[in-house]
């Protein structure tokens, strides 16, 4: 790769801590080299309190952008030029970009998972759909849906220390996508849960359980999925969660959380280049 940079080469990066076990690098970095594009990309490990000086070294170095992981993605918000509608919403950002004279801050998550249902023929326009958890890759689900013209997005997350995001997600949902039917309730409660996956086009896991070579799952009772339902779960480790498992059995769609991950990271280049990232190399070179 070394043979491509150049007094010209511009820079870009993540921004975040820890961030050794990023694969975005290798990502981008294959990407500019498969397109011949003029970049590189870096990985910074920044804590919270090193932000502001990060986000001033951005214009500073003239990058043209970064990403931004935990636990910096909330405190950037406050030193960015502007926001995207999603970002304003969410209140995070996990893309930044330098147009030369602003820094612009964009939420790409909730990008990535609805790219990702309809890589596989599912679109969220005017269907019903249940959102469980309420952190952030949840709230950036969350508001993508209702952006992109989901009829109804029901929350449900235990009474934690999140819940009171969730509240704040449903406000701002209800005043930006007023058309959208937008309600929080607990987790705890199986009667409604169970109601409204009866009533679902889509259900997703947004929470952490079913996180690793487990079987826990959120939803215990899966008598009332239907063969109508799409079971989508964040979750990338394993590639097939119980939920998942449990949603195939009962003859449902089910779509797994890695191409929310390569999709998230896709609308970011987009976002720096203006060109396409080429996913299906990258999926076959670092996802398969």
């Amino acid at each position: 790769m070394e043979k491509r940079i150049s007094g010209t080469t511009g820079l870009l990066g993540l921004i975040g801590s820890p961030v050794g076990h990023s694969g975005s690098p290798a990502m981008y970095n294959y990407s500019f080299e498969q397109l011949n594009l003029d970049y590189v990309y870096l990985a910074f490990d920044i804590k919270v309190e090193e932000v502001k000086c990060a986000i001033e070294s951005i214009k500073t170095l003239k990058m043209r952008g970064c990403n931004v992981t935990m636990p910096c993605k909330t405190a950037v918000v406050k030193y960015l030029d502007q926001l995207s509608p999603a970002a304003e919403m969410v209140g995070a950002v996990n893309t930044i970009v330098n147009d030369g004279q602003k820094l612009i801050g964009h939420i790409t998550d909730g990008q990535g998972f609805v790219a990702n249902l309809r890589v596989h023929g599912v679109e969220v326009a005017d269907k019903k759909t249940v959102v469980l958890g309420a952190g952030g890759a949840a709230t950036a689900i969350q508001v993508q849906l209702a952006l992109e013209g989901a009829q109804a997005v029901t929350i449900f997350n235990q009474k934690d220390q999140f819940f009171e995001n969730g509240q704040r997600t449903v406000e701002k949902i209800s005043q930006g996508v007023p058309d959208c039917q937008v309600a929080l309730l607990d987790l705890a409660d199986e009667l409604k849960l169970k109601q409204a996956i009866s009533e679902a086009d889509i259900l997703i896991n947004a929470t952490t359980v079913g996180m690793g070579n487990t079987s826990e799952t959120p939803v215990n009772d899966i008598s009332v999925f239907h063969s109508g339902l799409v079971v989508a779960d964040a979750i990338y480790n394993p590639a097939v969660t119980q939920l998942l498992s449990d949603g195939a059995a009962k003859g449902c769609q089910v779509i797994g959380g890695k191409g929310m991950l390569l999709r998230q990271g896709a609308e970011a280049f987009k976002l720096y280049t203006g060109l396409e990232m080429p996913v299906a190399d990258v999926e076959k070179r670092y996802f398969s």
